[in-house]
């Protein structure tokens, strides 16, 4: 309909020189008249013509939004719409294409079970896949920063091949990690994208050292029972094969020495398997209270052996706190324990629940504490900052006279780590001691704080 409209402007000077020539009327009035209707035709043709400029402006303009409705006429330019409309579909659908594709490679990186960080030519973090962002989460930064990644990263523009680097994380419990870095397409000098690979090795060196430590620990600890044992069979064997008051106070020797390895054994096994896990939080969850009273309750026919009289001061219903379960009851045996084995026989033995603000010498967030306390006969200062090392013992003879292996705390501080949580000592010569584990509450938490039970001493 356009197209009419634009045939009949452009005709209307056609057909005004045609009447002048019949008419032979080619006077001054009718030139004016043949000029105007001329500049008036040619105007209204301009009108037409920007009108359709400015509808494909805007079409090709919503075509490269996406937009693509049904198309208004445009006259003697439709077949260019027609086409605009075309190349936009084809766009389109490239634009879809690559958009599923890199949706795929986007879920294909994610599933990656090492953590993977692809940095822009600043080294500003353009993407970390989901194992990146569960093992460092707000710690990505700090963890790029490391010296030996920076230094392989370096090595790795200047050469243009792959690096490797072995770090070292101290923070939140030490990590060992196996660093790759290569550039993603041809290196160049200040426009590579670079992505690191980081591999957690510490289940693998853990193992290695475990190896180690249990042929040199086990050896030096289990050589004076096995000495003993041996000595003792000798005997039987000789001077005291007809002596039973002999033999049986030989045996009753070599069963408390036997004991005493088992003991040995089984307390190397236990930080052996906490050690393989440190790195890894617990996902679980655990209420304190019905906790403590268990394993309080566990050790009735020892507190009752001894004297003591035990204070459970726990809310009724504490907050619950991520964890392991079976770790935190056996951080409980193990305190315990130490309580029953070297308080004062016939004393007081303590175990307070408190939720705790933040700051001040707890971590700056909210977490809850457990501590053991006996009125014991303490422990000297130079003594504190080694009680978690494996195998130390304050007195060896009184340690191993009521069965001590010396791994137990050692125990703790591990289970303790794994659960991002703090132990601490506190203790006087003459006074007694307290352990008191401090662990996180989940994230998100704000439980009513814990009112502890009336002292009833």
């Amino acid at each position: 309909m356009r197209l009419l409209v634009a045939l009949g402007i452009g005709a209307v000077p056609l057909a005004g020189l045609a009447l002048l020539v019949i008419a032979n009327a080619a006077d001054p009035a009718a030139a004016s008249l043949l000029a105007v209707l001329i500049a008036v035709s040619a105007f209204a043709a301009a009108r037409l013509w920007a009108r359709d400029q400015a509808r494909m402006i805007e079409r090709v303009r919503r075509a490269g939004e996406g937009v693509l409705g049904p198309a208004p006429g445009f006259g003697p330019n439709a077949a260019l719409a027609r086409e605009v409309d075309r190349l936009a579909r084809s766009l389109a659908g490239q634009a879809a294409r690559i958009n599923r594709q890199l949706r795929t490679e986007e879920a294909i990186v994610d599933t990656l079970p090492d953590p993977l960080i692809v940095l822009a030519p600043d080294r500003s973090i353009l993407r970390a896949n989901a194992a990146a962002r569960a093992a460092y989460g707000s710690e990505l930064l700090a963890v790029l920063r490391h010296p030996e990644l920076r230094g392989a990263i370096d090595r790795m523009l200047a050469k243009g091949t792959p690096q490797v680097a072995d770090l070292v994380l101290p923070v939140p419990v030490q990590q060992e990690v196996h660093a790759t870095v290569f550039a993603l397409g041809p290196a160049q000098p200040g426009a590579t994208r670079i992505a690191a690979v980081l591999s957690d090795r510490t289940r693998e060196r853990a193992l290695e050292r475990m190896r180690a430590d249990f042929v040199a620990n086990a050896s030096h600890e289990l050589r004076t029972p096995l000495a003993s044992l041996i000595g003792f069979i000798d005997t039987l064997r000789g001077p005291a094969a007809d002596d039973p008051p002999a033999q049986a106070r030989f045996l009753q020797i070599m069963a408390e020495q036997a004991g005493r390895m088992n003991r040995l054994i089984d307390d190397l096994l236990s930080l052996s398997r906490i050690e393989l896990t440190e790195h890894q939080p617990p996902a679980g969850q655990v209420g304190l209270a019905e906790l403590v009273r268990w394993v309080a309750a566990s050790f009735e026919p020892q507190v009752t052996a001894r004297g003591l009289h035990v204070v459970l001061a726990l809310d009724p219903e504490p907050p619950a706190v991520p964890g392991d379960e079976d770790q935190l009851a056996q951080v409980l045996h193990n305190l315990l324990e130490n309580a029953v084995k070297y308080g004062r026989e016939g004393g007081t033995l303590r175990v307070a629940a408190a939720i705790v603000p933040p700051g001040g010498r707890w971590p700056a967030r909210p977490g809850v504490t457990i501590a053991v306390s006996d009125d014991g006969q303490g422990i000297a200062a130079e003594h504190l900052p080694r009680l978690t090392e494996r195998f130390y013992r304050v007195d060896r003879g009184r340690s191993r006279a009521v069965g001590g292996t010396g791994l137990g705390l050692a125990i703790v501080k591990h289970i303790v780590n794994r659960h991002r949580g703090q132990l601490v000592i506190d203790s006087k010569e003459g006074e007694g001691s307290t352990f008191t584990v401090w662990l996180p509450l989940a994230p998100g938490a704000t439980p009513p704080p814990i009112v502890p039970t009336p002292d009833p001493r």
